[in-house]
């Protein structure tokens, strides 16, 4: 199922090159999600592109010799800054109705370097990395990047789709905006990938993730060969061909891996607003959770029955539902 991603950092997905360089750089946003997982781009903590230029003697063609900063905007050490962009950006989610979903990396090195910033530690063979740098040459000759298209509020956006044997992870099912957030409020983690293009669209690739969704689960560490063989075997047969890296930190507390997280984590502003979206959210789980009481029935899709539930997560919807009416009268009062 293909979503679309309003104001995608633009660079990362229509690099421009020639024979003698490549554009390279990285965008690190905040995203947020609406009822229909839609993506938007809240705005960047950082954007930064070079001109790489190869070397111009034989042989070495592919090789990059020199780097010009070509654009940089960033946040992402300026903690007053930081906090001011993250403080508006919570509240523009609340006024929106949307909701707080993560901070998406995305890094484009022409798959130059196999030693990704963006998912440090990631080891793939360089047999599979050079068939990725070798696709991502044939991308830039024939401008095979995904197509960026405005809407008739002149809105940027694309169309992009998650693929990969645990994607759920990552793309949450739930029909109405209360599903998706009963999901997202407890969850920590993050998914790394590649972003490959086909047919105009961006697919995102989960090559691996640690997500969680409650404070007890252990993630285990896996890698999707599987989704990997796919991505090979598209580029094979030239149906795929892979753009950038991405990693995706998921929920609230995607906050905590800022670099300046722990200089500004107290801050009364980033904890007030903090606290307001927390309000925004129990609201949707008391939303979600009050027609369990009164109809024991969760939405209206039928795997959502309430008796189709574990007694385990019966009890857990019925504690959760108690919980949000429990903080929401003491808020009402105050």
């Amino acid at each position: 199922m293909s979503l679309e991603f309003f104001n995608p950092p633009l660079k990362i997905f229509s690099s421009s090159s020639t024979k003698k360089g490549v554009e390279i750089g990285g965008a690190k946003s905040i995203i947020s999600i609406d009822s229909d997982h839609n993506f938007y781009n809240e705005g960047n903590i950082y954007t930064e592109m070079s001109w790489a230029a190869f070397y111009e003697e034989e042989g070495l063609e592919d090789s990059i010799d020199t780097f010009t900063t070509t654009e940089f905007d960033s946040i992402r050490e300026d903690p007053e800054a930081l906090v001011d962009t993250i403080v508006k950006t919570i509240y523009q989610i609340i006024n929106n109705r949307k909701i707080f979903y993560g901070i998406a990396d995305f890094e484009v090195d022409a798959f130059l370097d196999a030693n990704t910033t963006v998912i440090p530690g990631l080891k793939l063979d360089y047999e599979i990395i050079n068939k990725l740098l070798e696709a991502h040459k044939r991308s830039r000759e024939k401008d095979l990047f995904p197509k960026i298209i405005s809407d008739d509020l002149d809105i940027k956006k694309i169309k992009i789709e998650f693929q990969g044997t645990k994607k759920n992870n990552v793309h949450i099912k739930g029909s109405k905006l209360e599903d998706l957030i009963n999901k997202l409020r407890l969850a920590k983690g993050f998914a790394v990938g590649i972003v490959c293009t086909s047919r105009n669209a961006a697919n995102m690739y989960i090559i691996s993730d640690n997500i969680v969704f409650s404070k007890d689960e252990i993630a285990e560490v896996y890698i999707d060969d599987e989704n990997i063989k796919v991505i090979e075997y598209g580029i094979k047969k030239k149906l795929l061909f892979p753009i950038s890296w991405f990693r995706i930190d998921i929920g609230v507390r995607s906050l905590e891996t800022l670099e300046l997280w722990e200089q500004i984590k107290d801050n009364p502003d980033l904890n007030k607003a903090v606290g307001h979206y927390e309000r925004y959210i129990n609201a949707l789980v008391y939303k979600k959770f009050k027609s369990v009481a009164e109809s024991q029935k969760i939405g209206t899709d039928s795997e959502d029955d309430f008796y189709n539930m574990s007694p385990k997560e019966r009890k857990k919807a019925l504690k959760d539902m108690e919980k949000a009416i429990e903080l929401l009268d003491k808020e009402y009062k105050e």
